[in-house]
This record gives C-alpha cells, sequence and structure tokens, in this order.
C-alpha cells in the first residue's frame, strides 16, 4: 500500500467517525483501512486515531495533522483532475520551436490543423534556424533537423531529407563543374553560420562520411538567403532537397556531386524528459507525423 492510500484512508476515517465507514466510502476492506491507518501511524511515530468498537476518534495530535493534510491533499486531487483532463481534452499553451523555413512549409500547417481539432489550446510558434534551449526558453516541442548527440531530451524521428550540392548552370559555366567533394576547396560556397560546422560539408566517400572544408565570401543563418544567394551565381550551396526542388524544376540551379552525397539528415520533434509527457505535445507530434509522412521530398 503507498502512503498517499494510507492518507486517503486516515483522512476518511475521520471525516466519517470510523473505521467501517471509512472502508465504505473508499470501497476498500476494512482489514486494508486498518493496515493503513497503522502504517501512516508507524510512519510518524504517533497516535493519529483512537479506536473504539464502533468509533475512531483523532487524537488532539490526529486533529492537528488533518487539519494541515487535507488542504494538500485538496490540491493534489485538483492536479489530478486537471491532468486527467488534459489527457482526455488538451488545454493550455503549446510552445514549439522550428527551422524557418521548414516551419512555414510544414510545421505552421499542421499548427492549423491542431487549432480546429483543439480548441482548447493556444500555439505559439517560433522559427527560428539557431537550435533553441527547451529548458531555458520554455519550449514544449523543437523541430530539429540534424543528427543528435546523445542528451536527456526525449526524441522522435519524423522523417528525412535528402541533402544535396547545387548551383547555377552559369556559375560552373564561369568556374567549372566540381566533380569530387575535394574540388570545392576551390570555389566559392555558400557559408551556414546557423550551425558550428557550418564550413564543413559530409560527403559519403568509398562508403565512408568524411568532412570536406569549404570557403566563401558569403556567411550567413538563413536558408532563404542561402538558396536567393546560390540562385543569383554568387556560388554554392548545401540544402534539403524540399529547400531548392522548383529552382531544379525550373532550371534555375543544378545538383552536383550526387555519387558523394552524405546520409540522409534526420527529422527529429524533441520534448523535455518528462515521466508524464504534456499530452497536447503527444497529440501534436503524432498529427506532425502523420502530415510529414505523405510528403513527396522528406
Amino acid at each position: 500500500m503507498d502512503r498517499f492510500e494510507d492518507l486517503e484512508a486516515f483522512l476518511a476515517i475521520v471525516e466519517n467517525g470510523s473505521q467501517t465507514a471509512a472502508a465504505k466510502q473508499l470501497r476498500r476492506s476494512l482489514q486494508s483501512i486498518g493496515r493503513s491507518l497503522a502504517a501512516l501511524e508507524r510512519s510518524l511515530g504517533v497516535e493519529l486515531v483512537r479506536r473504539s468498537t464502533r468509533r475512531s476518534n483523532a487524537t488532539p495530535t490526529g486533529l492537528a495533522f488533518y487539519r494541515r493534510v487535507k488542504p494538500a491533499w485538496l490540491e493534489i486531487n485538483a492536479a489530478k483532475r486537471e491532468v486527467g483532463s488534459e489527457r482526455a481534452e488538451p488545454r493550455g499553451l503549446l510552445r514549439v520551436a522550428s527551422p524557418v523555413l521548414f516551419a512555414s512549409t510544414y510545421v505552421a500547417p499542421a499548427i492549423s490543423d491542431f487549432l480546429l481539432r483543439y480548441p482548447q489550446v493556444d500555439v505559439e510558434l517560433k522559427a527560428s534556424d539557431r537550435r533553441v534551449d527547451l529548458y531555458a526558453e520554455g519550449f514544449d516541442v523543437a523541430v530539429r533537423i540534424r543528427h543528435l548527440p546523445d542528451s536527456q531530451l526525449k526524441a522522435r524521428r519524423l522523417g528525412s531529407l535528402r541533402v544535396v550540392v547545387y548551383g547555377t548552370p552559369g556559375y560552373f559555366a564561369e568556374h567549372g563543374r566540381p566533380k569530387r567533394p575535394e574540388d570545392l576547396a576551390r570555389h566559392q560556397c555558400i557559408v551556414g553560420s546557423a550551425d558550428p560546422d557550418g564550413d564543413r560539408w559530409s560527403f559519403r566517400v568509398r562508403g565512408r562520411q568524411e568532412l570536406v572544408r569549404i570557403r566563401g565570401r558569403f556567411r550567413t543563418d538563413d536558408a532563404a538567403a542561402t538558396r536567393v544567394a546560390v540562385a543569383s551565381g554568387l556560388g554554392i550551396g548545401i540544402a534539403p532537397l524540399w529547400q531548392i526542388q522548383q529552382l531544379i524544376a525550373s532550371g534555375q540551379v543544378e545538383v552536383i556531386l550526387e555519387d558523394y552525397e552524405p546520409a540522409k539528415l534526420p527529422i527529429v520533434a524533441v520534448s523535455p524528459p518528462t515521466k508524464l509527457p504534456l499530452a497536447k505535445a503527444r497529440l501534436f507530434t503524432d498529427l506532425l507525423a502523420a502530415r510529414l509522412k505523405h510528403e513527396r521530398y522528406l
């Protein structure tokens, strides 16, 4: 029997005036109620209730204990009802973080569906290409497109992205077309400043992942700015395929080094580790995962 049920039995005995009535109220056996009371008194080292044949009355110490415990008991039960209600019908504020382009293309439409489905929930979306701190900034869910280091965060894989290297036909005509990853050292590349490893691109060479250091005169932490810079002929870029598919279809850019493409990037939803995850966070992640499953380029 856990301490929670021992306290419940004690409160019921004091309020009903007998162990028999307490057992009836709680739908437990008389022996179970007696064991709970004895266990509680043993743990506190004092007598809380004086027993007689028909009555069980709180001692002065027991009455003082009752007056202190009862308000806390009501708070605990209110909290349990609130949690149970949230699990049945999520409510309150859900804070979500996502990379900028991914947020507008995939996360925001999922949020629209989620809000229509759960009218008691409000959602705040933070679109940023930097890695947010879930703890310090109070986010419930963050979408990350990267291989995650070991951490205490709960992670759920939502899909994966093909990553490609690309440039314009005009740039390749003027500067040459790289044949191998190491050829990039002689080219202008758009350097991503949002990632500490933005000046090192990963490639699959002879079955192994290798990092190639690149350089360039333009650095940015914005994926859209990278796309514009490459499309204007400023240099070579790297991006998930879905971000540049329209540029490829229109002939504005071409994919290169396809034989050396790195492993696909995982799309992962992370949340703080809790024994009882927020229902609204879990339900939103379920909905987002279901939507992404049917996306062509993910």
